[in-house]
């Protein structure tokens, strides 16, 4: 199942990922989901994602993805999953703090923002080593190091 995928670009930042490593983090992540999905990837700088960030979560600062599942309306089913809003800034800047491949944590935003697309979260330990369990699966099938280690 390849996704309907909508790929922005709306930051400064080079060296950003191909639309089509995106794609094949996401279909990654939408693994075993049968029907047709639509996800936006909006990959943004460091203001537009404070704004979003304080406007939908009531925090300062940006923050490295953001994830707005969408519901349809009453009566309505549709194939949008939702929306990721990943900040380019905070993604390198915590790639080189964590020493990891700036390509890795991409991947590993993108994968764990679908997570929270389809449900998933870390608010308690038990569901944290849950979702934490299948990023590192996907991850690791994509040839990525376990981003938990």
């Amino acid at each position: 199942m390849e996704p309907e995928l909508d790929v922005q670009y709306a930051s400064e930042c080079g060296d950003l990922p191909k639309e089509s490593d995106i794609a094949r983090w996401a279909e990654a992540a939408l693994e075993g989901i049968k029907e047709s999905i639509g996800i936006s990837v909006r990959i943004v700088d460091e203001a537009e994602s404070a704004e979003l960030n304080r406007q939908y979560r009531n925090k300062s600062g940006p923050t490295n993805v953001l994830s707005f599942p969408f519901e349809d309306p009453p009566g309505v089913k549709s194939e949008i999953l939702g929306d990721l809003v990943i900040c380019a800034p905070v993604v390198s800047r915590e790639a080189q703090e964590q020493n990891k491949p700036e390509q890795a944590h991409w991947a590993h935003m993108v994968v764990h923002g679908i997570m929270h697309l389809r449900g998933y979260d870390h608010i308690n330990d038990e569901d944290a080593g849950k979702m934490e369990k299948m990023e590192t699966t996907i991850l690791t099938r994509l040839g990525f190091d376990d981003p938990y280690a």
